[in-house]
Formats: C-alpha cells, structure tokens, sequence
C-alpha cells in the first residue's frame, strides 16, 4: 500500500510532537545507557532521531511508543559503545606499534575510559586541522578525501595533516605506553 505525501507528511509530524514530548526522558535514559557520559549520549540520541526520520527505525505498534524508543535508545547506545571500544583498540594497536595484531592490544589497555582520556588530551595536542582531519578518518569513518572534502581543504593537505597528525600522535604516545605497560604489571603482580 502506497502512502500519499499528505499521510507520509501527517506520520512524520505525529513522530516529531511525540519525539518532543519525550525528549527530556529520552535524554535521562540515553545518559544512563551511556553511563553518564553526556556528549556520547547527545550522540546517541542524535542517531536515534536520524534512525526515525529515515525510517531505518520503525515504530511497529506491537508496545507502548516510549518502550520500543527506549529500547532503540538502549541498542543504539550498545551499537555505539561496541564501535568506540573497537576503534579504541585498533588506535591502541596503531599507535603502540603500527601493524601489529589485536591480541598485542589487549594487555597494552588499563581501562577504555583512561585509553579514551589519554587519546582525548593527545588529539587536543595537535595542530586544529591534523586533529581535525584525524577525528574524521578514525572516529567518523572517512576517507582521507571526504575528510578533505568536509574541511574544504585539497585531498593532498588533507593526507599531510593525516600523516604528520599519525606520527605527532605516535611519538606522543611512548611515554603513554610506557606508563600503561608499569600500569598493567603493578596490577598483574597485585593479582599473582
């Protein structure tokens, strides 16, 4: 059944007045699913809204429309989480050596909160276009050229700011890793 533009029109406004009367809980409960971390539950959110506007989220009557958006909140919210968590690790594997394997990586992390700070001051070290261009590759996962072509800068600055952004970024992060290595065996020993 094909819906006309005025029924297609009329859902989304009924979706948009919904939306907004349960913004502020819908928020309290992205917070909670993000254990409190306020900017990853803007996030959230914000993906949730984009999931129901383009329909890759559908409301299909089968409970209460504040259950099923608290359970898209919730999946999007692990979705989210389990992403971060991966690229951590992968950013944790680059940096320590450059190519080596997933296993190398798992000692090497105390927390993924402490890698996540750490990561965090590192990129606020460089200059504003490397961490701008970094941030769009490793955490938005773009080409180095849609990465130049969002900062409105030629594909070839773009890969120079990659570049030096990978290496500033590997040389800052030895004294890190070392810390993390005295980290790990102080608390492997306290475990022996």
């Amino acid at each position: 059944m094909e819906m006309t533009q005025d029924e297609v029109h009329q859902n989304s406004r009924d979706l948009l007045e919904k939306l907004q009367e349960l913004h502020v809980s819908a928020f309290t409960w992205s917070l909670h699913c993000c254990a409190g971390r306020r900017s990853d539950a803007e996030d959230v959110l914000q993906t949730v809204y984009l999931k129901l506007l383009t329909g890759s989220a559908r409301f299909d009557g089968r409970s209460a429309f504040k259950t099923w958006l608290f359970a898209v909140i919730r999946s999007t919210a692990r979705e989210t989480h389990r992403t971060i968590g991966r690229r951590l690790r992968l950013l944790s594997v680059w940096l320590t050596n450059g190519t080596g394997s997933q296993e190398a990586a798992g000692p090497a992390l105390v927390s993924q909160n402490e890698l996540r700070e750490s990561v965090t001051r590192l990129l606020s070290t460089l200059s504003n276009r490397q961490r701008e261009v970094l941030q769009l590759v490793f955490y938005h996962d773009l080409t180095v050229e849609q990465a130049a072509e969002v900062l409105g800068i030629s594909i070839g600055s773009a890969r120079v700011h990659y570049e030096r952004g990978k290496d500033n970024l590997r040389r800052r992060w030895t004294p890190l890793e070392e810390q993390y290595d005295r980290a790990r065996r102080g608390t492997n020993q306290a475990a022996v």
